[in-house]
C-alpha cells in the first residue's frame, strides 16, 4: 500500500467508517447504588464501551493515528508499536486493520485471556512480557524493539504523546458539558496514561474553574487493576500534570471488584474493573456532598473480564 492509498484510506474513514462511529458515547444515571445519597446529589457514568473498539482508549488510539499520518510520522512502509495493557492495543489494532496498518505491542502476560484473543483476533503481533515487570516492563521492551529496528516502526508512545489528552479535550470534555447542560459540579475518572483526566479535565476547568477534577487510583503497587495505574510507585506519563486534580481518591482492589458485582446486578451495567473502581471513587466523593452532579468514566464492557473467576464468586 502507497501513501496515496493510505490517505484515500484515512480520507474514507472519516465519511463514513468506524472512526465516525467514535465519541458521542451516553451518559447513565445510577440509581441503585446511590440510594443513600442526598436526594440533590446524582452520579452519571459515561458508557464508553459504545466505542467501536469496545473502550475509551479508541478516542486517543484514534487521535494519535490521525495525527501521526497528517504530520507524515506514520507511513505506509511503518508499523504502529506501543506497549499496552489490553485496551488502547485494541483500539489500535481496530483501526489499523480498517486503515491497512500493521500493529506491533507489547502486553504484560497477566493481561486477560480475553483480551489476548481479541488482539490475536485483530491480527497483531503480539510480544507478550513478564507480568511481574507489569507496564514498565512492556514499555521497556518496546523501546528495546525500537532501538533495534526504529526504521521499521512508528512509535505511538499513548503515555507520551499529547495526541492522547488532545483526544479527551476536544471530545470527552465537551461532550460531558453538554450532556449535562453545564450542572457538572465534579469529574471523576481513573488515572492509567491519565490521558482523560489530563484532557477532561483541562476543558471542564476552561468552561467552569469551580468544577473539581477528582483522581482516582489504586492503593498499591500489585493492584490488579487493569488499566490503572499506581503513580507513586510509577513512571510518571510526560502527558500527566499531578496538579491538575483537586482531589485523589485511592480505592481498593476488593471494593472495586464488589462494585463491578453490584453494578451487573443492581443497575444492569456489565463493566470492567476499572470502571468498578471509578464508581467506588465517585461515590465517595458523593457522600460528602449536599447536593452535586458527580460524572465518572466507565471506560469499557466486562466480558474482557470473565476469566478473572475471582471477580464473579
Amino acid at each position: 500500500m502507497n501513501t496515496l492509498t493510505l490517505e484515500k484510506v484515512f480520507l474514507d474513514l472519516q465519511v463514513d467508517s468506524l472512526s465516525t462511529r467514535v465519541g458521542n458515547t451516553p451518559l447513565f444515571p445510577l440509581r441503585r447504588v446511590t440510594l443513600n445519597l442526598p436526594a440533590a446529589v446524582s452520579i452519571y457514568a459515561k458508557a464508553e464501551w459504545f466505542n467501536p473498539g469496545g473502550s475509551i482508549k479508541d478516542r486517543a488510539a484514534l487521535n494519535i493515528i490521525q495525527s501521526a499520518i497528517a504530520s507524515g510520522e506514520l507511513t505506509t512502509d511503518k508499523r504502529l508499536l506501543d506497549s499496552t495493557s489490553g485496551n488502547t492495543g485494541i483500539a489500535y489494532a481496530t483501526f489499523g486493520a480498517a486503515m491497512g496498518i500493521p500493529v506491533t505491542l507489547a502486553l504484560p502476560e497477566n493481561a486477560s485471556k480475553e483480551r489476548i484473543a481479541i488482539l490475536n483476533a485483530l491480527g497483531v503481533e503480539l510480544v507478550l512480557t513478564d507480568a511481574k515487570k507489569g507496564a514498565e516492563g512492556a514499555m521497556k521492551v518496546v523501546q528495546e524493539l525500537l532501538d533495534k529496528n526504529p526504521e521499521r516502526y512508528f512509535y505511538a508512545n499513548q503515555f507520551d504523546n499529547p495526541a492522547n489528552w488532545m483526544a479527551h479535550y476536544h471530545s470527552t470534555g465537551p461532550e460531558i458539558y453538554a450532556q449535562t447542560a453545564g450542572t457538572i459540579t465534579h469529574f471523576v475518572a481513573g488515572l492509567g496514561t491519565s490521558g482523560t483526566m489530563m484532557g477532561t479535565g483541562r476543558y471542564l476547568h476552561e468552561k467552569n474553574p469551580r468544577i473539581k477534577l477528582i483522581a482516582g487510583l489504586p492503593t498499591r503497587a500489585n493492584h490488579g487493576l487493569e488499566g490503572l495505574k499506581h503513580m507513586d510507585s510509577s513512571r510518571h506519563p510526560l502527558i500527566y500534570d499531578a496538579n491538575l486534580p483537586d482531589r485523589y481518591v485511592e480505592v481498593e482492589s476488593k471494593a472495586a471488584h464488589e462494585m463491578v458485582r453490584h453494578l451487573a446486578c443492581e443497575e444492569g451495567l456489565f463493566v470492567g474493573l476499572s470502571s468498578g473502581a471509578a464508581a467506588v471513587a465517585a461515590l465517595r466523593v458523593a457522600e460528602s456532598l449536599d447536593e452535586g452532579v458527580v460524572v465518572t468514566i466507565f471506560p469499557d464492557a466486562g466480558y474482557k473480564y470473565l476469566s478473572h473467576e475471582t471477580l464473579w464468586k
